[in-house]
């Protein structure tokens, strides 16, 4: 840590050290080592904690990234990727120091010592609204993906009415209910975020297999001359061309948001010394997978490359087994979204409880509450993402918006509060800078979604 000043080394090596300053701090910190039972826990390790925060920030935000090659070109697209990896690790850098500072363990705890109550309130409400709205939009790719959609206008078969034919047992409602109830609630039961360290590195796995076979299809058709030089730079030849660069910038800002699980991840973390080379080694491994799935999706759909490049993978490749790669990349994608589930839930359930409950003893000792708010969050996770035709397009809206408050805005707001009087010139000079680009891409995003709304105003009818 950068602040081992404050406190002493000795007190920072084992998590049972970590006592509660805030108890009405949303990510809650460990108080459970009153129960004898958790005792036995001994620390998380530094491999399952990378591989929780790496499928923390590796969701579905790899579709649309390489679209962004398409608006600004490889060279520039690849650097702010880059970029981006450098500006995230030192918002979360922020976010530690001044936790060590104020001996906070929780983002709540944090924002509570910086702003008080209502700064607390304000990050619980963010989390809630962000979390909420990236869960509801998971299921319903998931949906998309084994069932089909018709949200278009035109119906897009499902991985499994592709494999079977079209059934009563494979329709959307069904599969997603399966899912829910087979995959999705047994993970959410988890009380430590250590326990989903596994299903995390198999999480990662998968979208290392999708871009696996990205990067082997468009070897092949390199070879076979089939694939055009990509663009290197952006195209512009006037002012709207020129504004248009400025819509993958909330693409690029959200990318590495991950910073809901950072505390949660450092607090049961058996050496908390390691949480800066975790989350050094995780943006490095996820800045890695970005860049080459931008890279070579667009290297193999040029210009072609969709919003979403999942979508490319619905028509013919124009190779051998092409019907078979498409089937193992919208599986793999599909497993993959359902493994980030639980990783995404785990700080949903803890910020809920902190704002229900804010003077309670921690969730992870009371499974009467722990059962109510798991039960309720998933319930309404379900009934958005299949009863509720405008959700996606509300979500366009607030989830950007609660996603730049989280990563940059927050952190930033509390550099420049600076209560503990440890921030530098250079700190603030940076959080001045995080919070204007964090507010820039919120106008561009609400712009950018409010145009395509209006834009497709008359044809768009409610989800299949």
């Amino acid at each position: 840590m950068t602040i081992g000043d404050i406190t002493p080394k000795k007190e920072r090596k084992s998590r049972r050290s970590k006592h509660v300053v805030d108890e009405k701090a949303p990510l809650l910190p460990k108080r459970q080592d009153e129960d004898a039972g958790y005792d036995e826990f001994n620390g998380a390790s530094y491999t399952g904690a990378v591989f929780n925060l790496s499928t923390t920030i590796v969701g579905a935000g790899i579709m649309a990234l390489p679209a962004t090659m398409k608006v600004l070109g490889l060279i520039l697209g690849i650097a702010m990727i880059i970029f981006m990896a450098f500006l995230t690790n030192a918002s979360i850098e922020f976010l530690l120091r001044f936790s060590r500072a104020g001996k906070t363990t929780s983002y709540g705890g944090l924002m509570a010592d910086a702003f008080g109550k209502y700064g607390r309130i304000f990050l619980q409400i963010c989390v809630l609204v962000n979390n909420i709205g990236v869960l509801i939009v998971y299921m319903i790719i998931i949906g998309d993906v084994l069932s089909g959609t018709s949200s278009s206008g035109v119906h897009h078969a499902g991985v499994l009415e592709g494999w079977f034919g079209e059934h009563w047992w494979n329709g959307r409602t069904l599969v997603l209910i399966v899912t829910t109830l087979g995959i999705f609630s047994p993970l959410a039961c988890f009380k430590r975020i250590d326990s989903l360290s596994f299903t995390s590195a198999f999480s990662v796995a998968l979208a290392v297999v999708f871009l696996v076979i990205t990067v082997g299809i468009a070897i092949v058709k390199l070879i076979s001359g089939t694939i055009m030089m990509p663009r290197l730079l952006p195209d512009v030849t006037d002012l709207t061309s020129f504004l248009k660069l400025f819509t993958v910038v909330p693409v690029l800002v959200t990318a590495y948001i991950c910073h809901y699980n950072v505390h949660s991840i450092d607090n049961e973390l058996e050496d908390s010394t390691q949480i800066r080379p975790v989350v050094r080694t995780a943006l490095a491994l996820c800045s890695t997978v970005y860049i080459m799935t931008s890279f070579f999706g667009f290297l193999l759909f040029g210009d072609a490359t969709l919003d979403d490049v999942l979508a490319n993978f619905d028509t013919d490749l124009g190779i051998p087994y092409s019907s078979l790669l498409n089937d193992a990349v919208r599986v793999s994608y599909a497993a993959h979204l359902m493994l980030v589930f639980p990783i995404v839930f785990y700080p949903l359930r803890l910020n809920m409880d902190g704002l229900l409950f804010p003077s309670a003893r921690p969730l992870a000792l009371s499974n009467t509450r722990f059962a109510f708010i798991t039960t309720g969050l998933i319930t309404v996770i379900f009934l958005g993402a299949n009863f509720i035709p405008s959700i996606w397009d509300a979500f366009q809206f607030t989830g950007a918006t609660a996603a730049v408050c989280l990563g940059f805005i927050f952190p930033a707001a509390i550099t420049l509060r600076d209560r503990h009087f440890i921030a530098t010139k250079k700190d603030k000079t940076l959080a001045v800078f995080m919070i204007v680009l964090a507010v820039f891409s919120n106008l561009v995003a609400i712009y950018s979604d409010a145009y395509a709304l209006f834009k497709k105003n008359s044809g768009a009818g409610p989800r299949a």
